[in-house]
Parts: structure tokens; sequence; C-alpha cells
């Protein structure tokens, strides 16, 4: 049976267990300024269909019941989103992504590594977020593998899912449709596919990441957040 950040009260003065961090990536931080819960994801987003074992995975339907359990919680004050991933399926990404951009409570994301493809709408769906320097993002158009039925209603499908990607990241982040557009069907960059990579400095200029940073930064911006909602019942935008 996989804990809960509920089964973590500190109230009871328990030690907070391993187990969460080995199963589901995820931890609590307890400290006088505040309880906040840190979700990883990593690797592939995993969707309906189960990847091969030897691939490092973050499987929506964990994370989606955490996030639930995290803002009904009355003893957890924020969440901190830690990203590293490759992308994955679109419909498991963007849900995750809805669901942390709905919270009521105080949330952080912070790019490590990369946070490509799917990650670029992960990565804006908390109401700040952070990019180490060295970290990437990679902005390309909807791809599909396996068979595809060459016909028209194919590619309006597929145009109608880069819409919706395209409306998530603009909404929740200060990037221009206009740029957003063009960094996904940039061609001459990528050597065997469409769109474009950008790095820690120039995801900030660009709009599509509030701030650099790290981890002392996301947190101090968290802790913010967590005690303007304390204050006056609403959270740092």
């Amino acid at each position: 049976m996989e804990e809960t950040p509920n089964s973590q009260n500190p109230e009871q003065g328990q030690e907070p267990s391993l187990q969460p961090i080995v199963d589901l990536g995820s931890s609590l931080i307890q400290s006088k300024r505040g309880t906040i819960y840190v979700l990883t994801i990593v690797g592939q987003i995993e969707g309906h269909q189960l990847l091969p074992a030897s691939s490092k995975t973050t499987k929506y339907e964990h994370v989606l019941p955490l996030l639930a359990t995290v803002e009904e919680s009355d003893q957890i004050d924020g969440l901190l989103v830690l990203l590293n991933t490759v992308g994955g399926d679109i419909e498991a990404g963007l849900a995750i992504a809805e669901l942390i951009a709905s919270m009521t409570k105080p949330t952080v994301s912070l790019v490590l590594g990369g946070g490509h493809s799917i990650g670029v709408p992960l990565a804006v769906s908390a109401k700040k977020s952070f990019i180490a320097p060295s970290a990437a993002m990679t902005i390309h158009p909807v791809r599909l593998n396996g068979l595809v039925i060459g016909v028209p209603q194919t590619f309006y499908y597929f145009e109608r899912i880069q819409e919706r990607i395209i409306q998530f990241v603009t909404a929740n982040s200060t990037v221009k449709r206009e740029d957003f557009t063009k960094l996904m069907l940039q061609t001459g960059e990528l050597v065997a596919d469409v769109g474009s990579v950008i790095y820690g400095e120039e995801a900030v200029q660009l709009g599509l990441i509030d701030r650099i940073g790290g981890l002392g930064d996301a947190l101090t911006c968290l802790h913010g957040q967590i005690l303007a909602q304390k204050g006056n019942g609403e959270g740092e935008r």
C-alpha cells in the first residue's frame, strides 16, 4: 500500500519515512516556517501504456492522487515540484500540469537538468517557476510513435493537441504566443527534429520561466507564498 502525505503527520512526532522517496520520489520538509511536500518528476512521463522496466518513469496514476491529497491536507502548506524530465505522454503530462495549476495552495517548480517536451507545461504550471542556469528545455511540435493513418483528420487532431499545449503554456507564463510557436516550429537547430532547445537565462528572458535560481531560491519563494497566504488568504502569483 502506498503512503500518502498524511501518513507523515508532523503532529505525531514521527520521523519521515524513506518509503515515499523510494516508491514515489516524494518527501516532506517540516520546519518552523511550514510543511512542504516535495514531488519529483523525472525520466519519462508514463501514460496509459507501461514503459519498459529499464526506463526511468513518473507514473501519472501515482502523481494525481498525491496532488489531490496535498491540496486537501491541513498539515501541508505548500508544494515544491522538482523537474528533470525528457517528456512523455501528452495527456498524462497535461493532466498533471492542469492539476498543479488548479491548486489553491502555494506551489513552486524548479527545472533541474531538463524540462523537455511535455515537461514545459509542467514547469509553468506552478505559481512561480525557477530554472537552474544549466538546465535545458526542448520545445517542439506534437509527435506520435507507431502507426499513423495518413488522412487529414489525423493532422487536424495533432493541431488540436498542439493548440491545447500552446494555450496552457501561454496562460501560465508570460511568454508570447508567437515566440513560443516560432520556437516550436523552428528548423535547422535540431539535427533530427523540428523545434528548439533553450537554456536557463533564455527561458527567463522569453517569459517562459519566472526566475533563474536553485533549491534555496525556490524554497525561499515558496515560504514567502505560504506566509502571504497565511496572512491574507492569498498566495503570491
